[in-house]
């Protein structure tokens, strides 16, 4: 127990100084901080999320609203990040309860986290397509097929025309509901490979 104490508090602190900073740059201002319940045993105390979004008041992040309580929740998932940087990360639609500004400020914390690690985002948010490299579409032509299709975005040619003749129709029905900024900027990447599900879902 003494050695798992020793790690836990070390981490905790190194947690804690990374969210206070993240929350600032998320939040543009505010402060935050994450406590310990009960410090005489950290190893079972529950942990309480502190923050004051700027401009408002100290809050527990039971009385934020839902964005606030998103946004908070993101900055301790890159504070424990950055604790121990991987180079590879997923993230499963962690956009979804965020507003416009608020994936702004989510993808400037991502450019900057991009230059030390890869990101794979799954989402339905077209602010967060036009900020990605590759972006991979999933396309149903025919029942019970999946179509998995990717493009490179390269921002110095407008390749329209090219996805008409290059990668047929199951790419132009993935094409049809990307914002117009991301179809100015596709250049193909020809890799489609259909997917045969057997059990026709």
């Amino acid at each position: 127990n003494q050695t798992a104490r020793k790690l836990f508090l070390e981490t905790f602190d190194k947690v804690r100084d990374n969210f206070k900073q993240v929350f600032e740059e998320l939040f543009t201002g505010g402060e935050a901080d994450i406590r310990m319940v009960n410090e005489d045993d950290p190893l079972e105390s529950p942990i309480e999320i502190i923050a004051r979004p700027r401009g408002k008041k100290l809050l527990s992040i039971a009385q934020m609203s839902g964005g606030e309580r998103a946004l908070t929740a993101i900055s301790l998932l890159f504070a424990i990040y950055l604790a121990k940087p991987s180079p590879f990360c997923i993230l499963d639609e962690i956009d979804a309860p965020l507003d416009d500004a608020n994936i702004h400020r989510f993808l400037r914390i991502i450019k900057t986290f991009s230059e030390q690690t890869q990101f794979i985002i799954i989402t339905h948010n077209k602010i967060t397509m036009e900020a990605a490299d590759i972006l991979y579409g999933i396309t149903m032509e025919h029942p019970g097929v999946s179509k998995v299709v990717s493009v490179r975005f390269n921002e110095d040619e407008d390749s329209e025309d090219l996805i008409d003749t290059t990668i047929g129709d199951g790419m132009r029905e993935v094409k049809n509901d990307l914002p117009e900024a991301i179809i100015n900027r596709i250049t193909p990447q020809v890799n489609i490979k259909p997917v045969e599900n057997p059990d026709g879902e």
